[in-house]
């Protein structure tokens, strides 16, 4: 059975996952807890924004018309008929010809369609404003349902909330929303070479990278990680863990023994159990290739090669795009470099952006493909499909970002 493979390509894998990822759930949040989460619901507005006429200056109310043609050496005389206050509800109108102080963020009075800026005015005695500058109709004022309109969408399903976001909500009155809940991914790293990382490796052994990367990477999907200890390649150990982690988990990541081998037991262990289905092993991929995916009942196993590099990569390329809720950022730019790639397999190529006048430039990190640093210093990838060999320099491509 540890020898049987059913390799996809990327395409076929991606949409295998999408399928067959658990069904995500909602709760309903206060407004002080949803920043960060990604909403499942659409907003729609119950109420204009803003629900008066209000000016956006301090100056005086006018009828618009009753300044048209004034300056400095013909200003517009106008009779100052009160003040209205901030917060405070308007109980009169003004006539043709009448004006009254309004601070910032003032109710317009009935009767006045524009403001004047009081840099532009002059108070003459108590009853009388003089006007030197005119102000068209509406000017310096924001409407009714001018910023947001009654029944108007405000957010879809699937926006990422951010403070802003929580800003224009609360001016709503929402107090409470309907969000995805995140994702509780169960992390095991595999292998008889691999070391807590607070000890020295001996020869042949390595610190275990993949969980603290890909714990991070899973928190950085706004989703739950939970590290498991590093368990060796033992058949039964190994099968108690899992249930485990499945049992705790709406999925399962795994890294390490996803490769053919006497000692890479992972794929055993995950098809021994009474409802597994093994949705693939191997993706026609470069960096990556030993990666392979196992439904066990309603819970989905993933399981990542062991290198930390591959890991992360395949990561970010068929986990990341469904566990992370909201899109994943995508930016265009150019090729700085000729890429080469074989035909018959889809490529990701870590790519570090940086501004070239107006428009971003990726330049491809081309090292061994297992030097860390080099993913490091990555800002994304972009992807090579199959059918193609290679880009050529200036190409415009989609850098994915990490």
């Amino acid at each position: 059975m540890g020898e049987f493979l059913k390799v996809l390509n990327f395409q076929e894998a991606l949409e295998q996952i999408r399928q067959n990822f658990p069904s995500c759930k909602e709760e309903r949040v206060p407004l002080t807890d949803a920043c960060g989460r990604v909403l499942a619901e659409e907003i729609l507005s119950p109420e204009d924004l803003p629900a008066f006429n209000r000016t956006v200056v301090d100056g005086y109310a006018v009828h618009a018309e009753d300044t048209f043609g004034c300056s400095e050496s013909l200003p517009a005389f106008l009779d100052f008929a009160g003040e209205i206050k901030i917060g405070c509800e308007v109980d009169f109108s003004l006539s043709k010809g009448q004006c009254c102080w309004i601070p910032t963020g003032g109710m317009l009075p009935p009767g006045s369609n524009g403001a004047v800026m009081v840099e532009y005015t002059e108070k003459l005695g108590d009853d009388t404003i003089l006007v030197y500058r005119p102000v068209g109709p509406w000017e310096n004022i924001m409407q009714k349902g001018e910023d947001i309109r009654k029944g108007q969408i405000v957010f879809n399903r699937g926006q990422l909330l951010r403070p802003q976001d929580i800003g224009l909500l609360a001016s709503l009155g929402i107090c409470e929303v309907d969000v995805l809940k995140p994702y509780h991914t169960g992390i095991i790293s595999t292998g008889d070479e691999i070391i807590p990382v607070d000890q020295t490796p001996m020869v042949g052994q390595v610190r275990d990278v993949n969980s603290f990367s890909l714990a991070a990477a899973v928190k950085n999907c706004r989703s739950i990680p939970q590290v498991y200890p590093i368990i060796k390649d033992d058949f039964a150990i190994l099968k108690a863990e899992v249930a485990t982690a499945i049992q705790q988990n709406d999925i399962v990541i795994m890294s390490g023994g996803s490769s053919v081998g006497i000692m890479d037991v992972t794929l055993d262990v995950l098809l021994d159990f009474a409802d597994a289905k093994l949705l693939f092993h191997g993706i026609a991929v470069k960096p990556g290739k030993p990666t392979m995916a196992v439904k066990i009942g309603d819970k989905l196993v993933i399981g990542l090669p062991g290198h930390p590099v591959s890991a992360l990569m395949m990561f970010y390329i068929v986990c990341a795009p469904a566990l992370k809720l909201s899109p994943l950022p995508v930016i265009k730019a150019q090729l700085t470099e000729n890429i080469a790639s074989q035909a018959g397999r889809d490529d990701f190529i870590p790519v570090q952006l940086y501004r070239e006048g107006n428009e971003w430039a990726a330049r491809p990190l081309l090292g061994k493909s297992g030097l860390m640093s080099i993913l490091s210093m990555a800002d994304g990838y972009i992807h090579i499909a199959y059918e193609k060999q290679g880009l050529k320099k200036g190409a415009s491509v989609e850098v994915y970002c990490f």
